[in-house]
């Protein structure tokens, strides 16, 4: 008999190698800031305080004042470091490999635009520069409840754009007189960085403004490309600009006008003549030159107080008292609309009001009542492409509703449809 004996043998299973899987290599998100990858840096935020100075704030961040010393020396010719004010943002970027984490480069902001970068990381470098502007085109329209500025505001406007109009209107439009009900209309653009923090008003385009019932059109126009002259016209390419403006002070209002019968408390109630306008405005408001000339006079005598005394030409003078303080000095030559001083209450006056006196031919005369000249009118060649230029500007500015009409509409169709679902409810 024979024996077949079977090798038992331990069977092995053979499994294929598992692949493992690499989790992909995520590069860190760069965070951009003033030129710089955040993400390399210790970032350290904080704003000048009460005290501080530049060596100090890179003193206390662990740097010696003869590094100190030596950055000061390399950025005076860039940037004055003495300049740095209270309030204002810098940050530190510092090194991430050091535990002292001393700073590498200072960075401070003296505006929401402008940054002046001092980088230390090897060489010394200072300079400045511009965050990225983003300018947008919007509108905006509204009826004054009150006055131009308080009715922006309410409606969240900015308050800039109201003083952009009144100075574009300020020679055609008496704003001390505007009335409730009158109505405005404006295309401007805005700047923005950051895409959503708004830096100002950028320029007004096209605004309309009705006042007691007229219409009056404003377009910007450039009228020499080569001196970069920009003036604003009306739909029929007339110059909005006159050679005076109607006021000397912004938003201030009338207290006293021109009158040879007026009684005067301050002199016991006594008739004496008032040869000037009074615009009554708050102490340090700015005064303004109402149109270009030479200062033949500035100084402080008697009941004037402290005066300006501006020639414009062989006819016309005007002259601004009791200012708190003078800007201008005799000779200087100032354009429209500078500044010259400031209201006060010197000489002799119960209140702060600038008190306008206008010469026409060496006589003191009312300015409201004088036919004043106008600003040159846009050249005939000009005329035709100005003409082309607004057309769909107007037609843009004209389809801008008002939102109180709107919403007035809103709210009378919500209470019929309110008053409708009732009686529907009630019928039987």
């Amino acid at each position: 008999m024979i024996l077949s004996l079977a090798a038992c043998k331990k069977e092995t299973k053979v499994t294929a190698p598992v692949a493992v899987e690499e989790a992909p290599v995520v590069e860190p998100v760069k965070v951009m800031e003033f030129g710089f990858d955040l993400n390399n840096y210790v970032v350290k935020r904080d704003t000048i305080r009460s005290g501080d100075s530049f060596g100090e704030i890179l003193e206390r961040n662990n740097i010696g004042y003869p590094k100190i010393f030596q950055i000061a020396e390399n950025a005076k010719d860039t940037f004055d470091i003495r300049r740095l004010q209270v309030g204002k943002p810098y940050t530190l970027l510092c090194s991430k490999g050091d535990s002292l984490q001393r700073p590498q480069c200072f960075i401070y902001q003296p505006n929401r635009v402008e940054y002046v970068v001092i980088d230390f990381q090897d060489s010394i470098k200072t300079y400045i520069d511009r965050k990225p502007i983003r300018i947008e085109e919007k509108t905006a329209s509204g009826i004054i409840s009150g006055s131009l500025y308080q009715t922006m505001v309410d409606q969240g406007l900015s308050p800039i754009l109201a003083y952009d109009m009144s100075d574009i209107y300020a020679w055609t439009i008496d704003f001390f007189r505007i009335q409730e009900g009158d109505k405005f209309k404006v295309i401007y653009t805005e700047k923005f960085i950051n895409d959503s923090i708004s830096v100002g008003i950028d320029d007004i385009k096209a605004c309309y403004f009705e006042h007691v019932g007229e219409p009056i059109y404003a377009f910007r126009f450039q009228t020499d490309s080569i001196k970069g002259i920009v003036d604003y016209f009306d739909e029929n390419a007339k110059n909005l600009r006159r050679a005076f403006l109607k006021a000397p002070v912004q938003f201030s209002r009338i207290s006293s006008r021109y009158n040879l019968k007026r009684r005067i408390r301050y002199y016991g109630n006594r008739i004496r003549p008032h040869r000037g306008t009074d615009f009554a405005a708050p102490v340090g408001s700015q005064i303004l030159a109402t149109a270009s000339g030479t200062v033949i006079k500035s100084e402080r005598r008697g009941g004037n107080g402290n005066y300006v005394k501006i020639k414009h030409n062989n006819t016309y003078s005007t002259q601004y008292l009791h200012m708190k303080k003078r800007k201008v000095k005799v000779g200087d030559f100032v354009k429209q609309g500078d500044v010259i001083g400031w209201v006060g209450m010197t000489g002799n006056t119960s209140g702060p009001h600038v008190c306008y006196r206008f010469w026409k031919n060496g006589r003191e005369v009312d300015p409201f009542k004088q036919k004043l000249p106008d600003a040159d009118p846009i050249s005939d060649s000009l005329k035709t492409r100005y003409l082309e230029f607004i057309e769909g500007i107007k037609i843009q500015l004209d389809g801008i509703s008002y939102p109180e009409i709107e919403e007035l509409k809103d709210n009378e169709e919500l209470i019929i449809d309110t008053i409708q679902q009732q009686n529907a409810i009630t019928k039987p």
